[in-house]
């Protein structure tokens, strides 16, 4: 094999590993968009939804102090048994929280990028 046999392989193997990291390159870029614009929707999402609920919670709250305030002749009465209840339901999520919360969450984001 000559020299210049040689050099030409040299010039063909080096295009195609230029190639080759400008396709990767694009590629992790795509991806990483994919994984940025997936994980910001589901956020959004969970905020939007959250944000429905508390409003939900809120006005249920107040409806359901009010009624309890009526029924024992003190509205400050109702309004302290919820918050009880709202402290009781806190305690309990706080034992929980890793099997409630993070799993799922951590569940979620693992899947978006590792699988896709």
């Amino acid at each position: 094999m000559s020299f210049v046999e040689i050099k030409e392989n040299s010039d063909k193997i080096q295009d195609q590993a230029q190639a080759y990291f400008e396709s990767s390159a694009s590629y992790y870029k795509l991806w990483g968009f994919k994984v940025a614009m997936k994980s910001t929707t589901m956020i959004l999402k969970f905020a939007l939804i959250l944000l429905c609920f508390s409003m939900v919670l809120l006005f249920g709250s107040i409806a359901a102090a009010l009624a309890i305030g009526s029924y024992f002749g003190s509205y400050a009465i109702g309004f302290l048994i919820v918050a009880g209840i709202y402290l009781l339901t806190t305690g309990l999520l706080f034992l929980v929280k890793e099997k409630v919360i993070e799993g799922p969450i951590l569940e979620k984001f693992s899947e978006i990028f590792f699988n896709e």
